[in-house]
């Protein structure tokens, strides 16, 4: 004798299913991504190479340092 789930009982476990899957699949992909490519912090120098622009009160216009 099969047995009867009610439809929203099942949608509402499809979902949860679902969730979980994608949250699974979600951190694989972030943890293969991490070993293959892993973040190097920005280098000090990196940080000194940007320019900084300073407003020129006579004429308003930014001009670098």
């Amino acid at each position: 004798m099969p047995i009867f789930i009610p439809p929203l009982l099942q949608w509402t476990l499809g979902a949860l299913g679902a969730a979980v899957a994608a949250k699974f699949l979600v951190r694989q992909w972030r943890r293969v991504n991490e070993n293959l490519h892993p973040a190097e912090p920005l280098r000090q120098s990196a940080r000194e190479d940007i320019r900084v622009l300073r407003r020129d009160p006579v004429s308003g216009v930014y001009r670098p340092e």
